[in-house]
């Protein structure tokens, strides 16, 4: 990223405001269709319709020679994402959007704790208080033995895991692939694993469903590609709380139009992984400026 893109954080934070909305009508036209839609079935559904918005990128992806320890990550990405993917609609459809979207900010503090377990990225005490304070957050949210624990709750922290595994392999196939072939081959492969888990369960979906579901594939794109130039346009540190505005649009979103009574303690549980994972990523950027200041003093004659 270059300096002209990092002195553009009005520019970066706008991109991201674009494509928390842009989220937002994905978790509506989710809830919409509720359960009438088998979760597998939806899913597939929105990657078939994200492939054909991706199919311009397709040729680039038969001409990419990807070797055999890439091919195994993709496949092992489209397993965990195809998981995460059909119980992430599972859960849209059976507990209040608050709480999917509280639920699904533990991503990058699960990314971080494997990291740590599996890459072999050392876990300071800051990070370590951190993850603590965010795993804190999911007790308050799902407040075990104070309330109701339901199927869909589950879903999403077996969401969240499979996730986060599959971004941190992305994370490895973007030091080799372009960003348009990693994406295009989840899709691929995301849709050919959602096919057999579809197929047994399937009901003929109504017009209304597929544009619904044909919307959702379409804000979901433009979503990542908001977020993307986002991200180009200004560090995560001025990107990373406007995300907090995605947790009070599905509070909003769940009160005015699916009658969902706003829960203070999904708020604040909410509230606490959000400020964890921006603690995290501020104190990772400090630590970038500290080591990049140090080897500039390090060639100085």
């Amino acid at each position: 990223m270059t300096e002209a893109h990092k002195s553009r954080p009005v520019v970066a934070i706008g991109w991201m405001l674009l494509a928390g909305l842009c989220f937002v009508g994905v978790t509506a036209m989710v809830k919409m269709l509720g359960p009438a839609v088998p979760a597998s079935q939806a899913a597939f559904l929105r990657f078939g319709f994200g492939l054909i918005l991706l199919a311009p990128i397709l040729p680039r992806v038969m001409r990419s020679r990807l070797e055999p320890r890439h091919w195994r990550l993709v496949l092992l990405r489209g397993v965990l994402h195809t998981g995460g993917v059909a119980l992430w609609f599972y859960a849209m459809a059976r507990i209040p959007i608050a709480d999917v979207t509280a639920l699904n900010y533990l991503n990058p503090i699960l990314i971080t704790l494997g990291a740590a377990l599996f890459l072999g990225e050392r876990l300071a005490a800051r990070r370590l208080g951190a993850v603590a304070v965010a795993l804190l957050g999911a007790l308050v949210i799902l407040r075990p033995g104070l309330r109701e624990i339901e199927t869909g709750h589950l879903a999403m922290l077996v969401t969240a895991t499979l996730f986060a595994g599959s971004y941190m392999i992305s994370k490895r196939l973007s030091d080799d692939l372009e960003a348009g072939v990693i994406v295009a081959l989840m899709s691929l492969t995301v849709a050919v694993g959602l096919a057999p888990l579809a197929l047994p369960v399937w009901v003929t979906p109504t017009p209304v469903q597929l544009a619904l579901l044909g919307g959702v594939a379409g804000c979901a794109t433009a979503g990542h590609f908001c977020m993307t130039l986002a991200f180009r346009a200004g560090p995560m540190t001025v990107t990373q709380p406007v995300t907090f505005l995605q947790l009070l649009w599905a509070v909003l979103l769940g009160a005015l139009f699916f009658g969902e009574s706003p829960d203070p303690y999904v708020i604040l549980g909410g509230v606490l992984i959000l400020a964890s994972v921006i603690f995290i990523t501020f104190r990772e950027a400090r630590l970038k400026r500290r080591d990049a200041g140090r080897s500039v003093e390090a060639t100085r004659p």
